[in-house]
Order: C-alpha cells, then structure tokens, then sequence
C-alpha cells in the first residue's frame, strides 16, 4: 500500500461537516483535489463527508448544500460543551484503568443518557446524504459498541445500511443516541480517537482534515499529534490540516450549532483556495507539529 493514498476526515459537529466540505472544495479549485483517494477514512462528521463524497456529486455542489441555506438539510439544534460532558462522564469512568473499559463506561453513560428517540436522529443523517447506498469506492466509517467498548469500521462489506453507518458514527455521548444494528448499540468513532488516523497504517501518503485539530479538547488514547508523529516515523508521508484562525472563529465554540454551516462552509473553502503549501494551518510532512 506504499503507492496508494489514504483521506482521514476527523469529527466536529455540523460545523465540521461544513469546513471539511468547503475546505476541499477549495483545495479542488487551487488544483489539489484529494478526494480521489484509494481510501477515505471518516469519523463522525467524518462520516457525514465520506458518504458525500462518494455520492458522485461534484464538489460545488456539495458544497452548495453546506453554504446556501435554502439547500441545507434541515438540522436539529444541541449544545456541545466539552467541561459539562467531562464532569458528567467522569463519574463512569472513576476506577477504569484501560482503554478498552474506559469505552465501555462511556458507553454506559451514552446509553443512560436522555436523548431523542433514534429514528429522529437517522432521519436527520438521512437528509443529509444525497444518495443513500454504499458508493463504488472503498470507504470506512468508525463506531464503538456501547456495551463492549469494542471499535469497529463499516463499509460496503459489512451488511449495515449507510444511513445507520453514518449514524452510529455520529452519535456522541450524552447528546444523540446509541444506535442499534443487529441488536448491538453503537456510539460515535471519536470515543475512541477524533480522528482515527491509525487506521492509514501502510499507506504511502496520508490526508488527515481535523476540524478538532492536532490537540482535541476531547480526551483520547490516541492523540493525532502521537498518532502523525508514528505514522511518519513507518515512512508516510502526512499531511495534517486543521482550521486557521478564520475557520476556528467560523466554526465557533458550539460545531453542532446548525447556524455555523454558512461560515464554515465559506472559511474552509477560502482556506482551501491557498493550496497545501500556502494555506494558514496546514502541517506539511517537513514542518514540525
């Protein structure tokens, strides 16, 4: 897998839904479109971007439906705060000492948490998706098992609809609902790690996008910046990009805000039209993390 490309899109919300759009959208217009990736890696809004992807809309229209509001997706309103969330889930993971049983003990508090029911949330996902089948190119999406703490990926492969992949990829904690597959509940992929970045092992040259960018308020066993620096280290070539300081101010302190969509959509397009080598925010394999 030397030779071959691998695209890591990270998660944040709808705002990073709309950043992550725009942001290669404008890439595409400055001439280094990546989204012909061998692999797209989607975590969360992650997902909700891979799903579009391989949609086989072009870019500006993808765009379109993040940036023009007569063509968004009517979205649900939540808050994301980060302090209030820790404080609540460290009264389930007191007394964890593994990875593997931290996920579990915040699965539990997903599951005990007081959300909308799923199907509302799956319609909302569903919205979003301009085509509803698993695309002809290889794509995975990451989830944990609410009641294990196990990590999984779905694809074309696995038997699961790309509706409740996307889904379960995007329920965070506390905030939208465990998803049910085959009788198992499942949660957001960030749980694990924003970003997921380990899972391009081997690949020649790796993409990471993370609206969360190189240090996640959200705690992690596998911090990007760690994961980048061992990525490169096996001999990939990365590049990481994360917001600059219009697109972090675009984003706001709440990316699940549905207002965000217009103003990320527009920074991250106006980030991307600098190009990999000019834009503000980029981490280029020859410049420190």
């Amino acid at each position: 897998m030397a030779d071959l490309h691998a695209l890591v899109l990270g998660g944040g919300g709808v705002a990073g839904v709309a950043w992550m759009t725009g942001l290669l959208t404008g890439l595409a217009e400055a001439g280094e479109d990546v989204t012909g990736a061998d692999l797209i890696i989607g975590t969360s809004a992650g997902a909700c971007v891979a799903a579009t992807l391989g949609s086989g809309l072009p870019l500006p229209d993808l765009f379109a439906r993040q940036a023009d509001p007569q063509l968004q997706s009517a979205e649900l309103m939540a808050e994301l705060d980060v302090a209030k969330m820790t404080v609540e889930a460290a009264a389930y993971l007191r007394g964890a000492t593994t990875t593997a049983e931290m996920q579990r003990r915040i699965g539990a508090y997903a599951l005990a948490a007081h959300t909308l029911p799923e199907a509302t949330r799956r319609s909302v996902i569903e919205s979003r998706l301009p085509v509803r089948d698993w695309p002809d190119r290889r794509i995975q999406m990451t989830a944990v098992d609410a009641a294990t703490g196990e990590f999984i990926t779905f694809d074309a492969q696995s038997g699961v609809s790309l509706i409740d992949a996307v889904t379960a990829s995007c329920a965070v904690p506390g905030v939208w609902p465990p998803v049910t597959i085959g009788g198992s509940r499942y949660m957001d992929g960030g749980v694990r790690s924003a970003d997921n970045a380990d899972l391009a092992t081997g690949f020649g040259r790796i993409t990471v996008i993370s609206p969360l960018g190189l240090d996640s308020p959200i705690p992690s066993s596998l911090p990007l910046r760690d994961v980048v620096a061992r990525l490169r280290a096996e001999g990939s070539v990365v590049t990481v990009i994360v917001p600059d300081a219009a697109s972090a101010a675009a984003i706001g302190a709440n990316p699940l805000d549905p207002a965000t969509r217009t103003p990320a959509a527009n920074a991250g397009r106006a980030q991307g039209r600098a190009g990999l080598t000019g834009m503000q925010g980029v981490h280029l394999v020859d410049r420190e993390l």
